[in-house]
């Protein structure tokens, strides 16, 4: 078997990028270990159902990874969270201050609407087609 398990996201903050996966996004902290050279080991998981598939935030090193903070796929959606009820995490999502950058809109693959993350990374939240 093979699967994706995470996915490195750049960030300015630790704590800040914790705050709002879990807090705005409703991911579930995974692991939170210091390492030797003063970084952290850090994973957060959309939810019990996706465990062991997460993003691994990492705080930038220097000023080449800090300029991609915010545009690691040069504007273009990059990441794309699965919902079973968008009108519920759309509501939820919103409440918390998330930035949708577009109304929900019907689509044959499903309902979606454009979010950005705090750095302005955007996102598709999506309820895929029955």
């Amino acid at each position: 078997m093979r699967r994706l398990a995470l996915v490195t996201l750049v960030v300015d903050d630790y704590d800040e990028a914790i705050r709002f996966y879990t807090g705005a996004l409703g991911f579930r902290l995974a692991e939170d270990a210091p390492r030797p050279d003063g970084s952290r080991w850090v994973v957060v998981e959309p939810g019990p159902a996706a465990a062991g598939t997460g993003l691994l935030l990492a705080r930038a090193k220097d000023e080449g990874q800090r300029a991609r903070v915010g545009d690691q796929t040069g504007g273009r959606v990059g990441f794309f969270l699965h919902t079973d009820d968008f009108a519920r995490d759309h509501a939820r999502m919103t409440a918390a201050g998330v930035t949708f950058l577009e109304a929900p809109r019907h689509e044959p693959y499903g309902t979606v609407a454009v979010f950005q993350d705090l750095y302005g990374n955007r996102w598709d939240l999506l309820q895929p087609a029955a």
